[in-house]
């Protein structure tokens, strides 16, 4: 067939280990024969960072807000072991931390689901959304540790020279001391992000953070949001028919668990983390979710939810053929190419993402998937668990059907 034309490139950001030999294994396999891929490259892999002085990293962000779309391979956050074997300069920050940083954007994950793989929690029926905050709190703290007895003070000093000053605790000993902060332009945008990403994909809205205890830092979300809920989203809510409502962290996992889902759950940076995780195991595996970070002016990055697959990547250079998940990078290149489609009017090119989709999810339904997958199997037929070429070859005989159909 002849080859879908692109009219405004994509920004690609490559990746390391594991997930950037799938990057290539997939645009060789599912990409690269049907489109006539244009991107923008950028290697964020940890050597290119380190050579650059993770220049490359905010370069691969402008970049994004240039162009709209990008699509992001898994990278290594270093730490002290990976400084050791990767021989840095330095402690390179999380390139996700930077890229969201710079553009200002909330991250939005979802699970991929597939007949004969059913949740951990069976009255899940329908996908939950975790919209994560992606600015400040714990990842950006200033913390240390405390030598001994002392005071420790929280100190505020205005552009107008006043000042403000509490005590934070009056140390009998040794101990460990953190300072986080917010910002509420930050926090607006989280608050727009997810009540236009809910407008968009006509879904209820969850919001939960724990003011009772945080009365201060906590309620300042609760309030923004709101705020902003009431004053530029309730008419349109109600015309969707759709909900917004908040409650305490604690009340939203008791209310998660007992629901069917197929609402989109809002939480601040660290809750989201964690909660992202828990909802992706919970429905079969990290690598069965989706992530797209969105700006407030309408930028996209997709990315997979899971790391760099660093096991497998050992065992790779080993001369193995090992059998990893690549359904979440694939789906990131989808979504990419599904929003780079609908942003230029070539409907060609959305359409191939959804049946490229429709393909990876009729091989797992077919009874072809990786390892972790075939551990959970439920389907009628026997799993048949195979390597991670193998796996892009049946979902590439799937798709030339689709194509041809």
């Amino acid at each position: 067939m002849e080859k879908i034309q692109m009219t405004t490139p994509l920004v690609e950001m490559d990746g390391d280990e594991m997930t950037r030999v799938l990057w290539r294994q997939i645009k060789d396999q599912l990409l690269l024969p049907y489109i006539a891929l244009k991107t923008e490259y950028y290697d964020l892999g940890l050597p290119e960072r380190e050579r650059t002085g993770d220049q490359v990293t905010v370069d691969s962000a402008g970049a994004a807000k240039k162009y709209g779309v990008a699509v992001k391979c898994a990278t290594i956050t270093p730490n002290a072991q990976r400084v050791e074997e990767y021989k840095l300069s330095q402690m390179w920050k999380s390139p996700n931390g930077t890229i969201r940083a710079i553009l200002d954007g909330t991250v939005f994950r979802a699970p991929i689901m597939v007949k004969g793989v059913s949740p951990v929690v069976k009255t899940w029926k329908r996908p939950i959304t975790i919209a994560r905050h992606a600015y400040g709190d714990v990842y950006r703290a200033t913390e240390y540790r405390v030598p001994g007895p002392g005071r420790a003070e929280l100190l505020y000093t205005g552009a107008d020279g006043s000042q403000f000053c509490q005590t934070i605790y009056d140390f009998e000993c040794a101990g460990v001391l953190q300072g986080q902060y917010n910002k509420d332009t930050s926090i607006r945008s989280f608050a727009r992000s997810c009540f236009q990403y809910a407008v968009d994909t006509k879904q209820d809205l969850w919001f939960s953070t724990k003011d009772t205890i945080s009365k201060q830092y906590d309620h300042t979300f609760k309030d923004i949001f709101q705020e902003i809920f009431d004053a530029e989203y309730k008419a349109r809510f109600d015309a969707l028919g759709i909900e917004y409502f908040y409650t305490l962290i604690d009340d939203a996992v008791a209310r998660v668990i007992r629901s069917q889902g197929g609402f989109i759950w809002a939480c601040k940076n660290y809750d989201g983390d964690v909660m992202s995780d828990m909802v992706s195991t919970a429905f079969g595996s990290l690598a069965m979710m989706t992530s797209v970070l969105v700006s407030p002016d309408g930028k996209y990055e997709y990315e997979a939810a899971h790391g760099t697959v660093t096991r497998h990547y050992y065992r790779y250079l080993e001369g193995e053929q090992p059998s990893t998940n690549p359904m979440a990078t694939i789906f990131a290149w989808t979504g990419a190419l599904a929003k780079r489609g609908e942003l230029d009017g070539l409907p060609a090119l959305a359409d191939f993402a959804r049946k490229l989709e429709r393909a990876c999810i009729s091989t797992i339904e077919g009874g072809v998937m990786t390892r972790d997958l075939a551990g959970l199997w439920e389907g009628e037929q026997p799993a048949r668990a195979v390597t991670s070429v193998e796996f892009l070859q049946t979902i590439r005989a799937k798709l030339d059907e689709l194509l041809a159909g």
